[in-house]
């Protein structure tokens, strides 16, 4: 079989594609037993023994005398001097590629190829394997032509076929040894970090995530003596961080940074820029959350009054929190054109995907008023009307009726255990025990995982829980009972 290697590392993918009778299989890439999609998932001895297996790229071709798919020897090609998972397995996608070309191009393993190999380089291979590249030029490079060398290079050895695959060059990539001593500085590996995180959350969740992520800098520069090196930072300096922050703030604020720390330092590892997320083992602290109070009836009347009279607004957007069950920051994403009166549905982009699609109890219906003269693409919600233009940020919007609504919770003498988000718990309190009167237990979970948006049944028991939907029956019968036995 003609060195198939060299073919892979300078095929270019600049020649026009013919037809032919599919005689191969999809190239793919062996990488040591193990998924590279969860290499992140899992654990440093399970990485460094994929890691001191072969990978390799392989192949069938349909033999011509038996016309059946045959398994060809695996194609290294030096591929298994790189140490790390990202080197490695960028080398092997581009020989899959380019093999999967030569494919097309008409390569077959059992005959001459001299004119496709002259199509490619004008030359015959054995002019190019005096000439064949390191592989990281093929990386860096490829489909560029290959720069001039310099030095006479040395012709790689090859070793005899076997059947674990074509003969490989056994001698180090040149300068690897500096390039692993290369060095990448706190600022840059966060740079890069940050720079990934950005496009990957929301607009929402980006800034005070960012803001964590900065926080921990600022201190590494002024309590870290060397930061020239992202990895110096280890476990002890990371609980250093968070045991600042501990004595400074809360528990709660504490788990959040760790939180998004380990988020960061996962990200980090999954680009090479460390070896292992340690802060996967720093533990989370007990701390008691904080939530919003259940509003009592009494409140709820009075409340409605009061907004009836001086604020319709504000009225209805508390009315989507109470009977759609949407959070805040979910109203003020509406657009007039997410409501389908006809239909009754609702169209809103959720916390926890894309889009999704509610009823619009006719209880809400009832006090809408016409959209079918405004503008589709307007806010639903503008501080002085319904359907407007209000070209801000979501999260301005929220904290702009989190304001407004400060104004009512000081007309009435409210806490800061009360806010928007009250009514959402007070209204999922009462659906709850008015369909329990009715329903067994099992049937109120599933109808209202139905309406609350809750996507299994046990994370809807625990929001219950906490928000004391779920009460006993009074079980002052059971006391009586007791005493009259004695």
């Amino acid at each position: 079989m003609p060195a198939i290697s060299v073919l892979l590392q300078n095929v270019h993918e600049n020649v026009h594609v013919f037809s032919m009778k599919l005689n191969y299989s999809e190239p793919k890439i062996y990488t040591g037993g193990v998924d590279v999609d969860n290499w992140s998932k899992l654990s440093k001895k399970e990485r460094t023994e994929a890691l001191q297996k072969d990978w390799y790229v392989y192949f069938s071709f349909r033999d011509s005398e038996t016309g059946k798919l045959k398994r060809l020897p695996n194609i290294k090609a030096g591929a298994n001097r790189y140490k790390t998972k990202t080197k490695r397995l960028q080398f092997l996608k581009t020989l899959q590629r380019n093999l999967l070309l030569l494919l097309e191009y008409g390569f077959d393993p059992y005959k001459d190829n001299s004119e496709l190999e002259a199509k490619f380089f004008g030359k015959t291979v054995k002019q190019e394997e005096t000439k064949i590249q390191d592989p990281e030029t093929v990386i860096t490079q490829e489909p560029e032509p290959r720069p001039v060398v310099k030095e006479k290079p040395s012709p790689l050895p090859q070793a005899a076929p076997s059947e674990t695959g074509v003969g490989t060059p056994q001698t180090p990539v040149q300068g690897e040894e500096a390039e692993q001593e290369e060095k990448v500085s706190v600022k840059e590996a966060f740079e890069i970090g940050l720079r990934i995180k950005k496009s990957i959350l929301n607009e929402n969740s980006y800034p005070k995530y960012k803001s964590h992520i900065l926080k921990f800098q600022r201190w590494l520069e002024e309590n870290m003596d060397d930061t020239s090196d992202i990895t110096k930072i280890d476990k002890k300096t990371v609980i250093q961080y968070l045991n600042a922050i501990l004595e400074k703030t809360s528990p709660r604020n504490r788990n959040n940074a760790r939180g998004a720390l380990s988020s960061f330092f996962t990200t980090l590892e999954d680009n090479e820029q460390i070896t292992e997320n340690f802060i996967l083992k720093i533990n989370v602290l007990k701390s008691v959350p904080e939530r919003n109070k259940t509003y009592r009836p009494k409140q709820v009347e009075e409340i409605d009054l009061y907004l009836k009279k001086n604020d319709p607004v504000l009225r209805l957007f508390i009315q989507f929190i109470s009977y759609n069950f949407l959070r805040p920051i979910e109203v003020c994403r509406l657009k007039v054109g997410d409501l389908d009166i006809e239909d009754g549905k609702l169209y809103v982009r959720a916390k926890n995907k894309a889009v999704k699609i509610k009823i619009i109890p006719e209880i809400l219906l009832d006090e809408l008023p016409d959209l079918s003269k405004m503008d589709r693409e307007h806010s639903l919600f503008t501080p002085e009307r319904i359907g407007g233009v209000w070209d801000t940020a979501e999260m301005n919007k929220r904290t702009y009726f989190t304001s407004r609504f400060k104004e009512v919770k000081e007309h009435f003498g409210l806490g800061k255990d009360y806010g928007l988000y009250s009514f959402r718990h007070t209204y999922i309190t009462k659906l709850y025990r008015e369909m329990e009167k009715t329903m067994t237990p099992l049937e109120v979970k599933s109808n209202l995982m139905l309406i609350t948006g809750h996507t299994t049944q046990t994370a809807l028991e625990k929001y219950l829980r906490d928000i004391d939907a779920v009460l006993p029956q009074d079980y002052s019968a059971l006391f009586r009972s007791r005493e009259v036995d004695n």
